[in-house]
């Protein structure tokens, strides 16, 4: 397992939120940071509450290295319209998130490595590449031999979360196919992310 995955819940009491909203978020039992001084609360300057709205959005989606969320920044700013919407709808089409969404894995970290294993099919091929760029149409696939995997099972009929509407899930298939691209209102994100202030911390 990866430091990164290692870490997921620390995230969770580092930023002083519930990130996916998981009960067995420590943060549930103690709501202030880690450490000596952790209940120590100071007023942010602009530029901390724009970092925490960046390391909260790279955290949600399994804590994305620096270098490749400044390169999905910079793409959603070189397409037409609002830049926020853009790297949100980039973020979501991204294969692990995908996975997650589709209830095929608990946690965005395991949805990753699910996909790094090489258990998944994008319309019948294999990839193995979590930040893959998932288009309108395409459906995502379990392979046959990983069905029955337990996490697969225990994720599937977990009641913590909804399959959100622009992705269709055919169960008894470990099936899913990407409707469309969602808008920042269609992501059910467990917190309230802040996206515009991403784009004021990549813009100064």
């Amino acid at each position: 397992m990866s430091k990164r995955a290692d870490s997921k819940y620390k995230i969770d009491r580092r930023l002083g939120v519930n990130l996916w909203g998981r009960p067995k978020s420590p943060l549930n039992k103690r709501n202030y940071g880690p450490g000596q001084h952790g209940q120590r609360r100071k007023k942010p300057s602009d530029y901390g509450v724009q970092l925490m709205a960046k390391q909260k959005l790279k955290g949600y989606y399994g804590n994305i290295g620096e270098r490749q969320f400044r390169r999905l920044y910079e793409e959603a700013s070189r397409r037409r319209g609002d830049t926020s919407e853009n790297l949100v709808a980039l973020l979501e089409r991204r294969l692990d998130a995908v996975v997650y969404r589709a209830k095929f894995a608990p946690t965005p970290f395991a949805a990753r490595q699910f996909v790094n294993h090489g258990h998944i099919h994008v319309n019948g091929r294999r990839v193995t590449i979590p930040s893959y760029q998932v288009k309108e149409g395409d459906t995502i696939q379990i392979k046959q031999k990983s069905r029955e995997l337990a996490i697969v099972l225990e994720s599937m009929a977990s009641g913590e979360r909804e399959v959100p509407d622009y992705i269709q899930v055919e169960p008894n298939q470990c099936k899913a196919t990407f409707l469309r691209t969602p808008a920042l209102a269609d992501v059910p994100y467990a917190t309230q992310m802040e996206p515009h202030l991403v784009v004021e911390f990549y813009s100064r």
